[in-house]
């Protein structure tokens, strides 16, 4: 327990000592900022450092070790330097000085966060189920990598194809420190957290010192709302446990047949079932069950025949209960960065006055943008053209409010999405040009609307006071021009559908030979595309409380919105200036969350869920952000009785969604009982595997032969815990990753290579995959018909315990 607090005091030092690196850089970047961006030092400092290490790594230049690491930070200094002398002499520290609370309250939040997550990772701490053996396994192949870019631990002799930039930054610190790959995971995962909570916090204070300024002080509370509703706030369906557990609106007849037409309508899997306990205040499966898992699992899509598919709706209070670290959570921080950058640019902060490539926006400042944005491809490659949008509105939404909604903000649009989006990409060339995607095309949505009642069960709690706030400002407006918003979302959605039913159309008639052609029915499951245009059309009448809310979500933000940009104003107030950037953040979640009702992208999977999962968890965190901020304002705003009833109302919602956190999080502090707290991920492997791996760790590094498992599993454990490549780890991930161009026959040559009984085959599959320490376990004596024998007759035996033996192929 003592080596792990001191690995989490120096995790916690070093990200400290990164922040006040890179603070003149901030200080010169974000300047229109009122923290100038102090509550992103942290994520800034591993983004910069992480990217100059890759790239000059990339190219030959830096090993993967302390001293390449140490190379890369002294670069990262000296551009510190720089920006701290380009501004005038004492600027900095008679700004800090001036700072000096609002940097305290900074610092509270991120080590008030740290400290919880700590807890919780430490009471739980298997690196087990899910992906994240797949996450812990990128980690320590980076570890073991020479240089960049690094070995795929799942696939000998190739390297990663998937977006590893988070892991990497993980990977730096663990070097550095010369802390183990699984308690780094552990401690990447409590930094995520942290870092996105300070983040969050930041920005909902930059947001309320620009609207009224005179409020700081009341501000600095009032931004701690927060990182609640982004990261420990849940969905409704905690609160439908405690109501379902409770035996709520179940009614048992004569017959002893209990039903509910509540629950029938409300349609969340399991929760239709009645409940089979006495009725009780904790959920079901409480005592030992993933109860907490069906809150991102809410939306329940049904194929042509009515078969069930389920999709996911993770948010992020739900990662951080698994213990995750996939891309879509350590892009937590960064997307708020990026966030950040966009609101600097709408206040002005990037402004020049002559237009430099047809824009009013400074060189530095465009680079910038442009290596934040590739940066988020590089961490989660949906991001990238989300925050490419939302930096492209901000600098429109400034440039209306002064010059109204012409035709040149949509040329001025659509040119800064370009140069970003394109910028990001060259800037980050080594990794697309060795990534391979599973992506195949966009599909039309004609099946699967989203109900009603399952997009409310998602976002009610988010939506609440965001609703309340918008309708506050457009009560401020008397409503004026409500009604014609509405309209012209209802003319989007229409737009929308017609245009997903004209796609379907062309892929059904003029591209039927395509790939995509073929999918409109083979995917979906319909005999013909009459019957499939038939079933469409009444699927989506017969269910419309989905697209009706988010139509009206539409109308109310994009009113708004285009309320701000009246030309003829040279300048904003400052609450109308902080409201109209809300006011996009609020828009982009909706279109986001709009999206995969008509369109989505087909990968693998066959379905939506992946667009549904990738747009829905952005549109939590920019929704997040705008509640914590509307319902600060209503509250500052509202007078006497109006305060009260919104007061009432906030609490009745806000109340809903932390009944979820108070559940999972409790039931993740509680087990497994009796075990110690600590951070290494691999307590739960048998003691004999645990020595396995820590005489792999010390031994020169080589490829090894283990068992094939699928995904999910507890195979490929050897590759995943030492960080060594693996001929194959999980198939089915391998083939996500690389657009099913991989090698299967990997597969089946590791099952002859442990069963097989004639050497001649066994030693030309050694030499074939390079294969260094042939592994025997529990795990390939439960896959294969294990014949050891050709083993101890011709390699030598170099380590074993009661159960696994590990043989050196000379």
């Amino acid at each position: 327990m003592m080596s792990d607090v001191l690995n989490a005091l120096a995790w916690y030092a070093l990200l400290a000592g990164l922040s006040w690196l890179v603070l003149p850089i901030a200080y010169r970047l974000l300047p229109a900022l009122p923290e100038r961006g102090y509550a992103l030092l942290r994520p800034l400092a591993l983004l910069l450092w992480g990217f100059v290490f890759w790239l000059l790594s990339s190219f030959g230049l830096l090993a993967n070790n302390a001293a390449g690491l140490l190379t890369a930070l002294l670069l990262l200094a000296g551009l510190s330097v720089w920006a701290w002398r380009s501004q005038p002499a004492g600027a900095l520290g008679a700004w800090l000085r001036e700072q000096r609370a609002q940097i305290l309250a900074t610092e509270l939040v991120f080590a008030l966060a740290f400290l919880f997550m700590l807890w919780m990772r430490a009471s739980y701490p298997r690196v087990e189920g899910t992906e994240k053996p797949m996450e812990l396994a990128f980690i320590n192949a980076i570890l073991q990598s020479p240089s960049m870019p690094p070995q795929d631990p799942w696939l000998s002799g190739f390297s990663i194809s998937y977006y590893y930039f988070g892991y990497l930054m993980v990977a730096m610190q663990a070097k550095l420190l010369g802390v183990a790959g699984a308690v780094a995971f552990n401690l990447g995962v409590v930094s995520v957290f942290a870092m996105g909570a300070a983040a969050a916090y930041g920005l909902v204070f930059n947001l309320l010192a620009v609207h009224r300024p005179a409020i700081v002080r009341t501000a600095r509370w009032l931004a701690g709302l927060a990182p609640l509703l982004m990261l420990v706030m849940g969905n409704v369906e905690g609160l439908l446990e405690i109501m379902h557990a409770r035996h709520l609106f179940w009614e048992t007849n004569a017959a002893g047949e209990t039903s509910s037409a509540v629950w029938a309508w409300l349609d969340v899997k399991e929760l239709v079932n009645p409940p089979l306990s006495e009725p009780r205040w904790t959920p079901r499966l409480f005592d030992g069950g993933w109860w907490w898992w069906r809150a991102s699992r809410v939306i329940n899509d049904r194929t042509f025949a009515g078969g069930e598919q389920e999709l996911i709706d993770e948010f992020p209070a739900f990662s951080f209960v698994l213990g995750d670290l996939h891309p879509h959570v350590f892009s937590i921080p960064f997307v708020l960065l990026a966030t950040s950058v966009a609101f600097n640019t709408y206040l002005g902060g990037s402004e020049r006055k002559k237009p430099w490539l047809g824009l009013h926006i400074k060189e530095e400042s465009l680079v910038f943008a442009a290596l934040v944005i590739g940066a988020l491809a590089f961490l989660n490659i949906w991001d990238l053209p989300i925050y490419a949008i939302l930096f492209a509105g901000a600098y429109v939404l400034r440039r209306a409010a002064s010059e109204g909604w012409v035709r040149a903000r949509l040329d001025e649009f659509l040119k800064l999405v370009l140069i970003v989006g394109a910028g990001g990409v060259v800037l980050f060339l080594p990794f697309f040009i060795g990534f391979t995607s599973q992506a195949g095309g966009f599909l039309p949505n004609l099946l699967t609307p989203t109900r009603g009642t399952h997009l409310w069960i998602m976002f009610a709690t988010l939506l609440t006071p965001v609703l309340l706030w918008a309708l506050w400002q457009w009560k401020q407006r008397g409503f004026a021009g409500l009604p014609k918003a509405l309209l012209a979302s209802l003319a989007f959605v229409a737009a929308l559908w017609l245009g997903s039913l004209a796609l379907a159309w062309l892929y059904a008639g003029l591209l039927s030979g395509t790939p995509l052609g073929q999918a409109i029915l083979s995917d979906l499951g319909a005999p013909d595309v009459a019957s499939l245009f038939a079933e469409s059309l009444r699927r989506r009448f017969a269910g419309p409380g989905g697209w009706l809310s988010l139509m009206g979500l539409l109308g109310v933000f994009g009113g708004l919105l285009a309320a701000a940009g009246k030309a003829g104003r040279s300048k904003q107030a400052p609450a109308e200036a902080a409201s109209s950037f809300a006011v996009l953040l609020a828009l982009i979640a909706a279109l986001l969350v709009t999206a995969p009702e008509f369109i989505y992208l087909r990968d693998q999977f066959g379905t939506r869920m992946n667009t549904v999962f990738k747009f829905y968890y952005q549109a939590w965190l920019l929704w997040s952000v705008v509640a914590a901020y509307g319902a600060s304002v209503v509250m500052l705003e509202l007078r006497r009785g109006a305060r009260a009833a919104a007061a009432a109302l906030l609490m009745v919602a806000l109340g809903a969604g932390f009944v979820y956190p108070a559940y999972a999080f409790a039931d993740i502090a509680s087990r497994p009982p009796n075990q110690p707290l600590a951070l290494d991920g691999s307590l739960h492997l048998s003691p004999e595997a645990r020595e396995a791996i820590a005489w792999l760790q010390a031994a020169e590094p080589g490829v090894l032969a283990e068992a094939v498992g699928g995904s999910y599993s507890a195979y490929a454990r050897y590759a995943t815990f030492t960080g060594m490549q693996g001929v194959m780890g999980w198939p089915g991930h391998q083939g996500q990753w690389r657009g099913g161009n991989v090698d299967y026959e990997r597969i089946g040559a590791l099952e002859s290579l442990y069963s097989t009984g004639d050497w001649a085959t066994a030693s030309e599959i050694l030499q074939r995959y390079a294969i260094d320490y042939v592994i025997v376990g529990d795990l390939e004596r439960a896959a294969y018909p294990v014949n050891e024998a050709k083993f101890q007759a011709r390699l030598p035996l170099v380590f074993q315990n009661g159960s696994v033996s590990i043989y050196v192929v000379p």
